[in-house]
């Protein structure tokens, strides 16, 4: 049986090493496993933009994780710059969410209530300000200041990095096939290999891939699911519009230097296959260049998707597993795992180092109440 560390993560990606990297500056022995590369999949592929948030006037449970995230990366990226010499990409670009109507009072309300600063801009302020966008037909433009962004494959090589340096144990190409021990308490987690990693805690943070971990372990599934999303990336110089803009779930994002993310599908009917479809990139670059016309002449780069991990109600689920005191999952955050991450690894490393939870476990975990009502960010 191998020994040495006290904490067993499945699962590399952005809550994975998130919540390895809070840990371990917690002062726990820490290892990663990955049944792949580290960081290779939704967490590299997504958009990686961060809404505004006031943690303190955040009404549910999600929205005061997704506050803490919007709190937490300036100097996160600092503090992985100083550790690692690796920029993530932080940028406070601010951001253009364009709104029906009939959803612009409960969004907007919700917004107020947070204390989030916003400003409604009627179409010729769109123009004066981002020259080239014009807005959807019935929708109105609402400016957000705090909206940021980060580049997602720049953050995954941050925190890789900076787990190293915090002596993370990282195991990629290592698979997690089961558990050793019984109910109530694991007493390591069982590698394909035929070995036994003995730990203490064990986190499941698989992604898109966490159910097939519960299946691997003998437990009733959790309703994680793979949802397909298609991005395409085009380049246009000299850059056009500097600020996210944003239509329901789609959205464009422009990266500073000429490069536009223009994303994205959502596809559960694709399961596993992330092969992109010429009817989806054929669908994205129509909202582009609707949306901002000059786009029509932008060099086309490339295009990828990703996996999200799903869930029942669009939510993640945070706590432990059913029957077992040492074994904990933090999966499904599907579109906002970027934005989610610094909060649910900040949660996870309270309740495990004896802290009071920045959100009621009660509230996030898996016998939680469905959520209801409007979302404040949908991106």
């Amino acid at each position: 049986m191998r020994g040495s560390v006290d904490i067993a993560v499945v699962g590399g990606g952005v809550i994975g090493l998130s919540c390895a990297y809070e840990l371990a500056c917690r002062g726990w022995r820490v290892g990663v496993w990955d049944r792949g590369a580290l960081g290779q999949e939704a967490s590299w592929a997504g958009a990686g933009i961060i809404p505004p948030g006031q943690v303190d006037k955040a009404a549910l449970p999600w929205e005061r994780l997704r506050a803490i995230g919007a709190a937490r990366f300036p100097s996160l990226a600092e503090e992985l710059r100083e550790l690692t010499g690796i920029d993530i990409g932080y940028r406070r670009c601010g951001g253009i969410e364009f709104l029906e109507a009939e959803e612009a009072a409960e969004v907007t309300a919700l917004w107020s209530a947070e204390g989030i600063a916003f400003e409604r801009w009627e179409p010729e302020e769109c123009w004066r300000r981002e020259a080239g966008v014009i807005p959807p037909d019935g929708m109105t433009a609402w400016y957000l200041p705090g909206m940021a962004q980060v580049r997602n494959p720049w953050l995954m090589r941050g925190l890789i990095a900076a787990c190293e340096r915090r002596q993370v144990e990282l195991h990629p190409q290592e698979e997690v096939v089961g558990l050793a021990g019984s109910p109530p308490r694991a007493q390591g987690v069982l590698l394909a290999d035929g070995s036994v990693q003995a730990v203490e805690r064990i986190l499941l943070a698989a992604g898109a891939w966490t159910d097939g971990v519960l299946k691997h372990l003998g437990s009733v599934g959790a309703g994680i699911h793979p949802v397909r999303g298609q991005i395409v990336l085009v380049r246009f110089a000299p850059p056009l519009s500097h600020r996210i803009l944003i239509v329901g779930k789609r959205y464009i994002v422009p990266r500073g230097d000429g490069h536009y993310l223009v994303g994205s599908t959502e596809e559960p009917e694709a399961g596993f296959t992330k092969a992109n479809t010429a009817g989806a990139v054929a669908e994205l670059l129509d909202f582009a260049t609707r949306l901002l016309p000059p786009l029509h002449q932008a060099e086309l780069v490339k295009c990828w998707s990703g996996l999200r991990p799903g869930s029942r109600d669009g939510w993640p689920i945070i706590g432990p597993l059913p029957g077992w005191e040492n074994v904990w999952m933090a999966a499904g955050h599907f579109r906002a795992g970027v934005q989610l991450s610094p909060g649910t690894a900040r949660l996870i490393a309270e309740v495990w180092s004896g802290q009071t939870p920045c959100v009621p476990l009660e509230a996030v975990g898996w016998h939680r109440p469905f959520p209801s009502g409007p979302r404040a960010f949908r991106s």
